[in-house]
C-alpha cells in the first residue's frame, strides 16, 4: 500500500495512525461539517473586513475580491493562469476582475513578447496602493490576534496544518477521482 493510499485509507474510515484511536463516524461527520461551514464563512468574513477597510479610507471604486486580488499579485508579474492556480480563483472571475481592474488603472497589462496570446499583468502605481492598505491592515490586525483574538503562534501552527492537510484531500479527491 502506498503511502498516498495509507493517508487515504486512513482519513476515509476515521482512523489516526499517529494517535492509534478510531474516530467516532457521528462525531467526525460532525466536525467535518463544521470545518466546511466555517472555512465558507470565514472567508465571507475576510471579504467583509476588506471592504470595511476601503470604505474607511475611501475607497468604494472596487470591491473586497479585487482588492484582495490586488494583494495577492503583490510585486509579482503573472499571467491570468498563475493567478488562478496560486490564488485558486475562478477562471471567469480572475477574467472580469482583472477587466474591471485594469479599466480602473489598478493593474496594467501586456502581451507576451514570445507569446502574443498571453497576457502578464501587474500593478499600477494605484494598485500598489491598495496593496499596501491591505499590508497595513493585516499587519494591525497582527499586534491585536494574540490579546483580542486569542489566537497564539500554537494554535495557528495547529490550524495551519489542518487546513493544508484538508487542502491535499480535497485535491487528492479531485485529482484521483475518489
Amino acid at each position: 500500500m502506498t503511502v498516498l493510499e495509507s493517508s487515504l485509507r486512513s482519513e476515509v474510515i476515521g482512523f489516526s495512525e499517529q494517535s492509534g484511536v478510531k474516530s467516532n463516524p457521528d462525531e467526525l461527520k460532525a466536525g467535518y461539517l463544521q470545518l466546511l461551514h466555517l472555512v465558507e464563512r470565514l472567508h465571507r468574513q475576510l471579504l467583509d473586513v476588506i471592504k470595511d477597510e476601503l470604505e474607511r479610507l475611501g475607497q468604494t471604486d472596487i470591491n473586497s475580491v479585487q482588492a484582495l486580488l490586488l494583494y495577492n499579485i503583490g510585486d509579482a508579474e503573472l499571467t491570468p493562469g498563475e493567478l488562478r492556480s496560486r490564488g485558486h480563483y475562478l477562471g471567469s472571475n480572475v477574467s472580469y476582475n482583472l477587466k474591471q481592474l485594469v479599466e480602473k488603472n489598478y493593474i496594467s497589462d501586456q502581451r507576451s513578447n514570445t507569446d502574443r496570446r498571453s497576457k502578464r499583468v501587474s500593478l499600477t502605481p494605484a494598485g500598489l496602493k491598495v496593496r499596501d492598505c491591505l499590508a497595513c491592515l493585516f499587519e494591525r490586525q497582527l499586534g491585536s490576534i494574540e490579546q483580542v483574538g486569542g489566537v497564539n503562534m500554537s494554535l495557528m501552527e495547529d490550524t495551519n496544518k489542518t487546513l493544508q492537510r484538508l487542502e491535499r484531500f480535497w485535491a487528492d479527491q479531485v485529482r484521483f477521482r475518489l
